[in-house]
C-alpha cells in the first residue's frame, strides 16, 4: 500500500484498522479480527463430538438400568427418580469447577480423563451386591461426566471458528446420538444378561478416550479479539434490574425446558414398562425420541448461525408442546411421528443456550458453559425427582401429561432473553489511490 492509500484513510481508528488490515471484519463500529478464528478444526470437533457420543451412551442408560434393577434392589418409582437425580447431580454440580479448570489448563486433557473416569466407575458398579454401593459408584462416576461436558463443550465451540453455534450443535448432536443409542443398547444388553453387561457397555468409551488424548491435548485458540469504536465505548452498562431480569429469564427457561426433557428421559422407561412394553421395546421407543433430539440440536445450531437465536428458542419451545403431550397417548406410526417432532423441537434450543452463555463471558468460556450446562442437568434431574414423587401419588401418566406443557411457559419466558440481532457486516476499505500510484 502506498503513502497515498494511508493519506486517504479516515482519522477514525476503527476505519484505519479496517482499511489497513485484510483480516478484519467490521460490523458497524466493531471490528473483529479474523484469521485463526474463521476455520473449523475438524479433528478437535470430531474428538469432542465422539467423546460426547460415548459418554452419553453410558449416561442415558442409567434410567434404564435403574428400571431393570428395580426388582433386584426392590426400588420404588421415587427411588428410581432419586437415583437418577443423584447421578446427574454429581455430574452437574461439578461442571462449573471443571469449567474453571478447563480455562486454566486451556482445554487440555480434562475431557479424555473424564470419559475414562466415568467408564471405570460405571463398570465397577455392576459388581456391587447392594443398592447403596451400586448408586454410590455410579454417582462418583458421574464426576467424570461433569469434567467431560465442561471441557468438551469449550473445545467444540472453539473448534468452530466463526461458526460457533454450528460446531456446538455438532457436539450436542454426538451427545444426543449417544442418548438415543444408550437406552436401546441397555434394553438389549442389560435386559438380556443383567448388570453384568455394564462393563461391556463401558468398553465402548475406550476409542473415544484415545481420540481425545490425540486431538484435544493442545491449547485452545484464544477468544477473538474485538476492537471497539467510540460509539460502542460510550454505550451505558446494563442496569442491575436488567441483569437480574436476564439471569431470572435464563434460569426459568432452563428449569422449565429441562423439567420436560429430563423428566421424560427418567420416567418414560418406567411408564412404558408399566403398560406392558418389554425392555427392548421401551428402550427403542426412548431411543427414537432421543435420536430426534439429536436432529433437533443440529437443526437449532444451523439456524442459530443464520437467524435470531431467541426467536428460534421461543418458537421451538412452544411448538413442542402438542407433540410432547400426544406421544403419551398414541401408538404405532402416530407415536413415531409425534415422538420425532417432540424430540426435534425440545432439543433445538440446547446448543443455542450454550453459545449464548459463552458469548456473555468470552474470556471464561469453560466456567460460563459449565455453569449453564451444569444447571441444565441439575435442574432437570431435580425436577424429574419431584415428578417421580408426584407420580406415586397421582400416577405416571398424569404427571407426564402436566410436564408436557412446561415448554409453553419456557417459550413465554424466552421473550426476556437477549436478542442477538446484529447489524449487517460492512467492510470498510481505504479510498482508492490516485491512478499514478503503484504498490
Amino acid at each position: 500500500m502506498t503513502d497515498a492509500n494511508y493519506a486517504n484513510v479516515t482519522a477514525n481508528p476503527v476505519a484505519e484498522i479496517c482499511a489497513l488490515r485484510k483480516d478484519v471484519l467490521c460490523c458497524g463500529n466493531v471490528c473483529e479480527l479474523l484469521g485463526e478464528h474463521d476455520a473449523m478444526n475438524k479433528k478437535r470437533l470430531t474428538a469432542a463430538s465422539y467423546g460426547h457420543f460415548s459418554i452419553d451412551i453410558l449416561n442415558s442408560s442409567v434410567a434404564i438400568i435403574l428400571t431393570l434393577a428395580a426388582t433386584q434392589f426392590n426400588l420404588t418409582i421415587a427411588q428410581i427418580g432419586f437415583g437418577a437425580m443423584m447421578y446427574q447431580m454429581f455430574a452437574a454440580m461439578s461442571q462449573p469447577l471443571f469449567g474453571g479448570l478447563t480455562d486454566k489448563l486451556n482445554g487440555r486433557w480434562i475431557g479424555a480423563v473424564g470419559v475414562l473416569w466415568t467408564a471405570l466407575f460405571y463398570a465397577a458398579a455392576s459388581f456391587m451386591t447392594n443398592y447403596p454401593l451400586f448408586i454410590t459408584l455410579l454417582m462418583i462416576g458421574g464426576l467424570g461426566s461433569g469434567a467431560f461436558h465442561a471441557a468438551g463443550m469449550v473445545n467444540a465451540s472453539a473448534s468452530g471458528g466463526n461458526k460457533a453455534a454450528t460446531a456446538t450443535s455438532y457436539f450436542f448432536l454426538g451427545g444426543q446420538m449417544g442418548l438415543a443409542i444408550g437406552p436401546i443398547l441397555a434394553g438389549v444388553v442389560i435386559g438380556s444378561i443383567g448388570l453384568a453387561g455394564m462393563p461391556l457397555m463401558a468398553l465402548l468409551a475406550v476409542p473415544a478416550v484415545a481420540m481425545m488424548f490425540l486431538h484435544m491435548n493442545d491449547a485452545l485458540p484464544s477468544a477473538p479479539k474485538v476492537v471497539k469504536g467510540d460509539s460502542v465505548a460510550t454505550t451505558p452498562n446494563r442496569t442491575h434490574t436488567a441483569t437480574a431480569i436476564l439471569i431470572t429469564a435464563f434460569v426459568l427457561f432452563i428449569l422449565l425446558r429441562s423439567g420436560t426433557a429430563q423428566g421424560y428421559a427418567t420416567l418414560l422407561p418406567k411408564y412404558y414398562e408399566s403398560i406392558g412394553f418389554s425392555a427392548a421395546q421401551f428402550g427403542l421407543m426412548l431411543g427414537l425420541f432421543n435420536f430426534a433430539g439429536a436432529m433437533g440440536t443440529l437443526i437449532g445450531g444451523y439456524l442459530g448461525d443464520r437467524f435470531n437465536r431467541r426467536t428460534i428458542m421461543i418458537a421451538a419451545s412452544i411448538l413442542s408442546v402438542p407433540f410432547a403431550y400426544a406421544m403419551l397417548y398414541v401408538g404405532g406410526f402416530a407415536y413415531i411421528v409425534t415422538a420425532i417432532l417432540a424430540g426435534v423441537l425440545l432439543s433445538m434450543p440446547h446448543s443455542l443456550l450454550m453459545v449464548m452463555s459463552q458469548d456473555l463471558a468470552p474470556n471464561r468460556r469453560g466456567l460460563a458453559g459449565g455453569l449453564v450446562l451444569g444447571f441444565i442437568f441439575a435442574s432437570g434431574s431435580f425436577m424429574a425427582w419431584l415428578q417421580s414423587i408426584a407420580a406415586e401419588q397421582v400416577g405416571l401418566l398424569t404427571v407426564l401429561s402436566v410436564v408436557a406443557f412446561f415448554p409453553l411457559f419456557a417459550g413465554l419466558v424466552g421473550f426476556a432473553l437477549p436478542s442477538d440481532r446484529k447489524p449487517r457486516a460492512a467492510l470498510v476499505t481505504a479510498t482508492p489511490a490516485p491512478s499514478g500510484a503503484s504498490d
